[in-house]
Formats: structure tokens, sequence, C-alpha cells
């Protein structure tokens, strides 16, 4: 007798600028960053089961309720009236502790895949306030498209800021501490406005202009990332910088022939290494099949 199967990717992003602007009295602070994506991606495959079932494919990987995607689901039993029982099954990809959201999107796509598997009648909005409690990127992969992010990084402008040009996403295998990065930097109102950075600024002019304010607080502690990223300029990007909190780093090129020539040296060297198309946009869709 077969059965279903529902398959959606969770794709990994970016952050184009990223200006940490005040810290507030409880500790967290409000910023302004682009949000982007990379064709990185996490596979999920969902079916019904007798009981909740998490398969991460890595032991590393912790299942218990330190994973955002059993909170996704302890949230919409409590929250949505998520009754039903499923087995998760996720092919990683996307670097744990790299500055990409992996961890973000995953909830993100649990909390879409639930939704419209489960019936329960959750509009983007819904999605999205709930989302708002698992973690800053989640709303923006639930919305899954590129914008400004504000705030605490949970408002979303909708903006079409994905590059034109070759992104290559270069992850060092070490982890930097997101609270360590913002306990060690300085908020500042920013010289330049990011929103007329990213629409009116060419790739080439970000260089000059736009900048990564957690790049300050981690590269004296982490002499590795900030060498990745002299070496991106090095292969000729037009702009490279440290992704979120990092540890990954990307470079913007206009030539497919220098990005893939990057690509190939950061491969080689024996990183975790990533290539995304210009103006690639996300296959957020959720897909059923029967299976025997």
């Amino acid at each position: 007798m077969s059965k279903e199967l529902w398959i959606s990717n969770s794709y990994a992003k970016i952050n184009l600028g990223l200006n940490v602007t005040e810290r507030l009295e409880n500790g967290y602070h409000t910023i302004e960053t682009g949000f982007v994506f990379i064709e990185w991606s996490d596979r999920f495959e969902v079916t019904p089961a007798n009981h909740f079932e998490l398969d991460m494919g890595e032991s590393r990987i912790p299942i218990d309720d330190s994973n955002l995607i059993v909170k996704a689901i302890k949230l919409l039993q409590e929250e949505a009236g998520l009754k039903d029982q499923y087995r998760i099954k996720v092919t990683k990809n996307i670097p744990a502790g790299a500055g990409l959201g992996g961890g973000s999107s995953n909830a993100a796509t649990t909390l879409r895949m639930m939704n419209k598997i489960s019936n329960l009648g959750l509009n983007e909005e819904d999605l999205m306030k709930l989302g708002k409690k698992l973690g800053a990127d989640v709303p923006f992969f639930i919305k899954g498209k590129t914008g400004l992010g504000t705030g605490l990084g949970t408002e979303i402008e909708e903006m079409d800021i994905q590059p034109a040009n070759w992104i290559v996403t270069v992850f060092p295998d070490i982890e930097s501490s997101t609270a360590e990065a913002y306990q060690f930097c300085e908020p500042a109102t920013p010289e330049f406005s990011l929103r007329n950075l990213l629409l009116e600024e060419e790739p080439e002019e970000w260089r000059y202009l736009m900048t990564n304010d957690l790049e300050k607080a981690v590269f004296p502690r982490l002499h590795l990332i900030g060498n990745l990223k002299d070496q991106f300029y090095e292969f000729g990007a037009e702009y490279a910088s440290m992704s979120g909190s990092g540890s990954s780093v990307f470079g913007i090129f206009q030539q497919d022939f220098v990005a893939i020539n990057a690509y190939e040296s950061f491969h080689n060297l024996g990183f975790k290494t990533n290539m995304t198309r210009p103006g690639f946009s996300p296959d957020m869709g959720i897909y059923r099949k029967e299976v025997d």
C-alpha cells in the first residue's frame, strides 16, 4: 500500500551589509541588513508516522528540544492545534554555525510544511508571527522573498535585491559565536543608507560603501575569516563580506569564469564551498509523492 511523501527544500541566506544601530536594554540589538538567498539547501522528506521522529542524518546534530525543527513542531502543537504525527528526514547540506541561517530556514520549512500537510489553515502572517518566537531570521525564510531586515531583523521590507551576479560562499569549518560578535561590536549610525546602496549602487561600489559591523568584532578573534575575505578580493571579487555573525564569507563576481576559479580554488583547499547563479530565486514549493 502506498503512502504520502512530502518534499521541500530549505535554503540558506547571506547578508548584504549588516548595520548594528542600537544596543537595547534587554541585551538585543537593532540592525538593518539585506537578506538574499544562495543555492545551498537542505532537503526535507516528511511521511506520516505513529509518533514524531526526526532524522538529521548526522549524529553530531542534536534532535532534542534544542533543535529548531523540534521547537517548531512543539510551537504548532501548542498554538495551532497540530495533532498529526510525522517522520521528518533532513538531508543536511547547509553547514551549522555558519551564519547562513540554516537552523532558522529549517524552522521555517517545518512551519510551512506542517501547515500545508496537516491543513492547519495558517496564513503567511500567522506563520511569521510564530516564526518570530523561534528566531529573528525565521520570518524571512517563511516569506521566501529577498528584502531589507530591520528592528531585530524580524521586520522584512520586501525588495528585489538578489544580485544579478555570481555568488561564491565559503565555510571555514569554524564556529563564530553570535553572542560574542554582538557583545564586542559598537553600534553606530550608518554613514550611508543601506536601502539606497542595495537599490541604487552597483556591487563594485559596495566594497567602499557597505559594511558588516560584526566583522570588526569577529576578525581580531578569528583571523581565518578575515583572511578569507581578503582572498576573495585577490580572486577578483567585486564585493566580499562575512555573512551575519560568521563564520561563512562570500564574494560577488561579475564574470562566471572568475567565480568558477574562486570556487575551485577554495574547494581544492578543503573548504565547503557553494556557487549561486545570478538572479537566483529559490523554489519554496512543497511537493507530494506517492511511495510504496
